[in-house]
């Protein structure tokens, strides 16, 4: 699909600009809609923000890699930017069953995702280092056969293990097994951050909008950064908005909060 190539090739350009982009993530077609008008130039899938808009708990395994794939279609199909995916774990118990995601990835009309090493076992949550590097080689070298550039996910700081050494020696192997783009979510300090990107030759990314400290994309591009997601805290602060104002009616029986909502023309033209 000439379109898929061309987006593809648009998506590999933005991580070689000097600066930092940033990209977004939807958590549905009309989220991806509005994010497509502001002008980003890439957008992003979230498996938090798909997994509370289907009233389910965001790494519990309750969302079906059936659902997580028609929701990047869904997104797809509502901008004409390249898209790229969360396909957390790859949702397959074995690292074929990863290149498998890819391959489906590709066909919804993603040009990108990622794999994390993540266990889905809140007692054992990290993979084992050689488990974990086989199956971003699966992944990658699927994605090389596709217009589909991978991004490898080290988690060891989500999940309460502050080792920056073994982070950057997951990174460095994902790398060597052909990942795209590097990425160690929640990484504590600019210094972690430069430190990581001096320590791999490859795109480093970058999420803000978690809890603790932010930098500017200026900052994070000075640190050597090269991408910048957000997650779902896009999708919690519009969460946000919602129970504010919904404790607003109930608790005071006001509805101030119309001030600050969008208007309905305004959503309307978002859509059109």
């Amino acid at each position: 699909m000439p379109d898929m190539h061309a987006k593809f090739e648009r998506f590999r350009q933005l991580h070689q600009l000097p600066e930092a982009f940033v990209i977004p993530n939807p958590w549905d077609a009309g989220s991806a809609r509005i994010l497509t008008a502001l002008g980003f130039a890439a957008l992003a899938t979230t498996s938090a923000g798909l997994a509370f808009s289907l009233g389910c708990r965001d790494g519990a395994n309750q969302v079906s890699r059936e659902h997580v794939l028609a929701n990047a279609r869904a997104i797809v199909d509502a901008t004409h930017l390249p898209v790229s995916a969360d396909l957390e774990s790859g949702y397959a118990p074995h690292a074929a069953g990863c290149a498998e995601t890819i391959r489906l990835a590709s066909g919804t009309g993603l040009v990108g995702g990622s794999i994390e090493d993540t266990t889905g076992n809140p007692v054992t949550p990290i993979r084992d280092f050689s488990e974990a590097v086989d199956r971003v080689a699966a992944a990658a070298e699927a994605a090389h056969k596709l217009p589909f550039l991978l991004t490898a996910r080290a988690e060891n700081f989500l999940w309460g293990r502050p080792d920056l050494d073994d982070t950057i020696r997951r990174l460095q192997a994902f790398f060597a097994a052909g990942a795209h783009v590097l990425y160690a979510p929640g990484l504590p300090s600019l210094e972690a951050i430069r430190t990581v990107c001096a320590s791999v030759d490859k795109p480093v990314n970058v999420v803000m909008g978690l809890n603790g400290p932010t930098w500017s994309v200026a900052d994070l591009s000075t640190a050597g950064v090269k991408r910048i997601s957000v997650g779902g805290s896009l999708a919690r602060a519009a969460l946000g908005a919602l129970v504010r104002a919904a404790r607003e009616v109930k608790d005071d029986g006001t509805f101030t909060y119309a001030a600050e909502a969008i208007s309905h023309a305004d959503a309307t033209s978002f859509m059109g």
